[in-house]
């Protein structure tokens, strides 16, 4: 289901990546919209996890362009840093720290991250 949005947040163009001679991704082309729901399903070591890691810029694509929320991570001048403060991501295993509450976890972020105050930090977590 296509949404009325006009830039998409998240654009794959045949984007390419290679572990070595291990072909990962495969010219991949994809459009994901703000508010869109996007489900990446396939068996272990398909590449939904190297997807997911060209996205925040974990991993760099050998061909292609991706382009996620305006930051284009093809470009060498685009700032890394300013782009993973805007992106989220948990990982297979997320490890939490154990001493500190869920709240505690979600809240970390935005108040280490973004500056944001504790309350509007707890606020927005248990949004």
């Amino acid at each position: 289901m296509a949404y009325q949005q006009t830039q998409p947040i998240i654009t794959f163009e045949n984007v390419n990546k290679s572990f070595g001679t291990n072909q990962i991704l495969f010219d991949i082309n994809e459009q994901i919209y703000p508010g869109e729901t996007v489900v990446i399903i396939g068996p272990s070591g398909s590449g939904k996890s190297t997807m997911l890691r060209c996205i925040n810029g974990l991993e760099q694509i050998q061909s292609g362009r991706l382009v996620v929320n305006g930051y284009d991570l093809g470009d060498p001048k685009t700032d890394i840093r300013s782009l993973r403060s805007e992106v989220g991501m948990v990982f297979q295993n997320f490890n939490l720290y154990p001493h500190m509450t869920v709240l505690d976890n979600v809240s970390l972020a935005p108040i280490k991250v973004r500056k944001m105050d504790e309350k509007q930090a707890e606020e927005t977590a248990r949004e």
